[in-house]
């Protein structure tokens, strides 16, 4: 069993930010096997999607981004997953808006909600997915910038850009962290295409 972790923030406001694009990874992967949003178990402050003919939980902590971890845990221990076998998915300032990478450990690299997770695991050695979301203007505060909505110009690139997620999060799921990394850290100019919008294909 893998889980599929999003990160964002809960609630109406932050809905459709540069925050939030985990979580949108994580509906679209729910939304693409037909699985619903249910209570989380014991108490774990989080909505799950149980993807059951692909082996995969789809997860969205309800705490706020900074606090990220106690849910994450609390979700391992239930499911009784290997932190290897769990993809947080989050958005990243330093790389340009659209292109993705995953990397099988590392720092928080400024991250809240990867360093809550760190924090509460007491290691980086775990998946991560990285959707790059931009810096933007470096005189605006930086919190302002990942709590702002995409500007119209961008809407189809970050849309391109969590359906790869997608993809890379089900390839994850399947063969693992190497082969998402061999398929999809990798810029579209450079001759070899990240991936098409595909999805795998199995039933719900």
């Amino acid at each position: 069993m893998k889980l599929i972790v999003g990160l964002g923030n809960p609630g109406h406001r932050y809905a459709g930010t540069r925050h939030n694009v985990g979580f949108d990874a994580v509906d679209l992967l729910a939304a693409r096997h037909g699985v619903e949003w249910a209570a989380p178990p014991r108490g774990a402050e989080a909505l799950v999607a149980t993807w059951r003919m692909g082996g995969a939980i789809f997860a969205k902590p309800l705490t706020f981004m900074n606090l990220s971890g106690a849910a994450v845990v609390a979700l391992l221990q239930f499911y009784k997953i290997e932190p290897a076998d769990m993809l947080v998915i989050v958005d990243e300032v330093q790389l340009e808006t659209g292109r993705i990478r995953v990397r099988p450990a590392g720092s928080a690299g400024g991250h809240n909600g990867l360093k809550s997770i760190i924090g509460s695991l007491g290691s980086d050695a775990f998946p991560r997915l990285r959707i790059g979301v931009g810096r933007g203007d470096a005189r605006r505060d930086l919190a302002d910038h990942v709590l702002a909505k995409f500007e119209v110009e961008e809407r189809s690139v970050i849309t391109d850009a969590i359906a790869r997620a997608a993809d890379a999060a089900e390839l994850f799921i399947v063969e693992g962290t190497q082969p998402a990394m061999n398929r999809f850290n990798m810029k579209k100019d450079d001759g070899k295409p990240e991936t098409g919008n595909g999805k795998l294909k199995a039933e719900s």
